[in-house]
């Protein structure tokens, strides 16, 4: 919804909105929840037009989708492709350089230094954009930096005794994930960060630089899913903390600087309030899907089945949803479980390895990987019930197309899941494969409760998660953003209140 205190702008009648896209590894080079929806959101307004900056992996990625004409080609930012060009230089740019970089490590690694933070990641973007900054990291100057720091009297990394191995380690991936700093920022229109942390390292440069607004949407929570992932990940603890401390700090720094948040979900809203974006400045925008798109599935199929939809990957914790089956399987034994979805590239370990457990199991017979299916809704009429095992989500695209099929679900009790699910479907805690076979008992045993659950769960998705309310509160936000920034200074004032994010919430 418009601010009433803001009067639509009066454009030149050929003057069109525009709005910069910020991804990392979703749109427009790969399939996906959040693809679908910027994809959704390009196509519900074309009268916008679009660009995108695309952190990628190693700048090779085809496009998956086809771009509509008001959507300019995409600037890919690699993240793990060949070195930048670029230089390193010498003398008094040099020490600059350093000094920065030390005082960037130091806010990483010391709460009393956490305010240089922002002020050294501006001047580690300058030397970016001229191409010093990924040359001078993969010197050895660059590693002994971060040595020094981290071995300082009285520093807690200084107790894991890090080695100069983590040193090497720490500084490349520092060097990495810094990499988009280098991109040419937007000098008008919106900048719109569809994720939070490296995605919105050109956002924040935007506005500081030329007072661009910052638009951030977070669909699953950034910073937690990095917490989930380094706590299994194969480095040692003063690795972790820095680059955990960047992660951070740069989504305290995204929250305070970002003129408006609108997370999928309010889940979402309390790691946002937490760390420190302004309560008034956050608006729950739910994610959509056309109910013609997604019509009623039609009857089930005759074996009791259960379908899964989304990427092969270890944050839907697709091992619980096996270890499910396999207790489902002995009350009965006809079940099956059919799992849609393609294998991102560096996840096939993943798979086997799902493979290998329901083989283990004595259920790999009954347990199929169906790979990418044509029409996705085809996935969820392929189930008596529709699953959802993830450890961390945001307003699930999956979980709400399968609702508009119709479909009775049962999913794990993370992000915005309670939220979308409400009435119409059963929710587990996560992990729990015991309390998710128990639920897929009683709905596989209940006929008329199945079919009561999805006509409910349609009727609730017609009612609260359409795709045209998504497009059109996102067409206001975007007016909005681009009035209010033509009638007031370029800079945005940063909040007062600072928030801490240091611990995981739980969920």
């Amino acid at each position: 919804m418009l601010d009433p205190a803001i009067p639509p702008p009066h454009r030149h009648p050929h003057s069109r909105p525009r709005v910069t896209l910020l991804t990392e590894g979703t749109y427009p080079h790969s399939h996906g929840g959040v693809s679908v929806w910027c994809d959704q959101l390009v196509r519900g307004m074309p009268d916008v037009d679009f660009g995108v900056l695309a952190v990628t992996g190693t700048g090779a990625e085809s496009p998956a989708w086809e771009l509509p004409p008001h959507v300019a080609e995409p600037v890919c930012l690699p993240m793990w492709g060949p070195p930048p060009p670029g230089a390193v230089p010498h003398g008094r740019r040099r020490r600059q350089l350093l000094a920065s970089y030390e005082q960037f490590l130091t806010a990483l690694l010391d709460p009393a230094a956490e305010d240089g933070f922002a002020p050294a990641l501006h001047e580690l973007a300058r030397h970016a954009r001229d191409g010093a900054l990924s040359p001078a990291l993969r010197t050895d100057r660059a590693v002994r930096v971060l040595s020094s720091v981290w071995n300082a009297p009285g520093r807690a990394t200084a107790g894991a005794r890090p080695t100069m191995h983590d040193a090497v380690t720490a500084t490349a991936l520092l060097e990495h994930a810094l990499r988009p700093l280098a991109a040419r920022p937007p000098e008008h229109g919106v900048c719109h960060a569809v994720s939070g942390g490296i995605a919105a390292l050109p956002g924040l440069i935007a506005r500081e630089l030329h007072g661009v607004p910052l638009l951030l949407t977070e669909h699953g929570v950034y910073l937690r899913e990095r917490y989930l992932g380094y706590r299994t990940g194969p480095y040692s603890r003063p690795v972790k903390t820095v680059l955990l401390g960047f992660y951070r700090l740069l989504a305290e720094e995204t929250y305070r600087s970002a003129a408006l948040i609108t997370p999928g979900n309010r889940y979402n809203r309390l790691w946002e309030e937490r760390g420190g974006a302004d309560p008034a400045l956050i608006r729950t925008v739910y994610n959509g899907v056309d109910p013609a798109a997604f019509p009623p599935a039609g009857p089930e199929p005759e074996t009791p089945t259960l379908s899964w939809a989304g990427r092969v990957d270890p944050i839907k914790d697709l091992e619980t949803l096996i270890r499910c089956f396999a207790r489902v399987r002995r009350e009965l034994p006809a079940a099956r479980l059919r799992l849609f979805g393609g294998t991102p590239r560096g996840g096939e370990a993943y798979r086997e390895r799902c493979e290998a457990l329901a083989a283990e199991l004595g259920h790999g017979d009954a347990v199929v990987f169906e790979g990418r299916v044509e029409h996705i809704k085809d996935a969820y009429a392929a189930g008596s019930v529709v699953m959802l095992s993830s450890i961390s989500e945001g307003f699930p695209f999956t979980l709400i197309e399968a609702m508009s099929c119709g479909r009775a679900t049962v999913s794990t009790d993370v992000g915005g899941v309670r939220e979308a699910v409400g009435p119409t479907g059963l929710v587990v805690p996560p992990r729990a494969p015991d309390a998710m076979a128990r639920a897929v008992l009683e709905l596989l045993r209940d006929p008329a409760r199945r079919a009561a659950m999805g006509e409910a769960a349609r009727l609730r998705v017609i009612e609260q998660f359409t795709l045209r309310q998504t497009v059109d509160t996102f067409r206001a936000i975007y007016e909005e953003l681009t009035t209010a920034h033509h009638r007031r200074s370029p800079h945005i004032p940063e909040l007062s209140e600072r928030g801490d994010l240091r611990s995981e919430v739980a969920g």
